[in-house]
């Protein structure tokens, strides 16, 4: 049986996937707008993109649904400690570190060693739980 903590990177791993296609669908929409008119420049924005676009993924489908599409494939689903829904400002808080690849292993390494569990430490902060459904 698979730990939560593997289907959870297992999870992290597809919903980058998803945001790559997201942002390559998006490149190549923009691509039609940019070669014609030489304005190559506009892919130098991207980098400021791409974390508003991550967070967005995360905080909305983790508010609404309770899930990411990632997760959703390992069966995993985000609650409260309370056992309920979360609100926008846990989703947002669990989320801020998944913005590059630093903040997140910072937030692994940092949860493993404070607490001694798999957890990370933003979730502990924003007291919510990836349950298996």
């Amino acid at each position: 049986m698979v730990s939560i903590f593997k289907k959870r990177i297992i999870a992290y791993i597809a919903d980058f996937f998803v945001i790559s296609a997201f942002l390559w669908i998006f490149a190549q929409i923009l691509a039609f707008i940019v070669i014609p008119h030489s304005m190559f420049l506009i892919y130098n924005y991207f980098i400021y993109l791409l974390p508003i676009i991550i967070i967005v993924y995360f905080v909305l489908l983790e508010k609404i649904k309770g899930t990411t599409v990632g997760k959703h494939l390992m069966f995993l689903k985000v609650k409260s400690n309370t056992g309920g829904s979360i609100s926008f400002f846990q989703a947002i808080l669990r989320n801020i570190s998944k913005l590059y690849w630093l903040p997140i292993i910072l937030d692994i390494l940092i949860g493993y060693l404070t607490g001694g569990s798999k957890d990370r430490i933003l979730n502990k902060l924003s007291k919510t739980n990836v349950v298996e459904e």
